[in-house]
């Protein structure tokens, strides 16, 4: 077996919040607990375990390898909460997308602040 990433912590101010978050919009299954995390489960076995945290938060990226169909679902769901989406990390493109490599990519905020990108094709693709 090669490495492999198994889990990563996830700093928040409101765990079960942040995690029903992250699963909701994602379109995974709900958080478990383990020990005093919240955990959500990736489709690859990578889990986010999410650890809520007094005071300011270290802000992270997280980005995700997504479907055709799983981008559309979750772009879906962002745009119906209002939230706000930019095609570029530098947020210089606001309310669109991107299409690196020949896929699809946008970029987005967590309650913490946290920013999030899902992507359809890894970057440095050849199609």
């Amino acid at each position: 077996m090669g490495v492999q990433l198994n889990h990563t912590i996830v700093f928040c101010s409101d765990q079960a919040a942040s995690a029903a978050f992250f699963a909701e919009m994602l379109g995974l299954s709900a958080p478990r607990t383990f020990a005093h995390f919240h955990v959500v489960d990736m489709e690859n076995g990578v889990s986010l375990d999410f650890m809520q945290q007094d005071g300011k938060i270290a802000l992270q990226h997280y980005a995700f390898l997504v479907s055709d169909d799983e981008f559309d679902a979750i772009f879906g769901r962002i745009k119906a909460r209002g939230m706000q989406y930019w095609a570029d990390p530098a947020r210089t493109q606001p309310g669109q997308n991107n299409t690196h490599f020949g896929g699809r990519g946008v970029y987005f905020e967590d309650p913490n602040g946290h920013f999030l990108e899902i992507i359809t094709t890894p970057y440095g693709s050849t199609i």
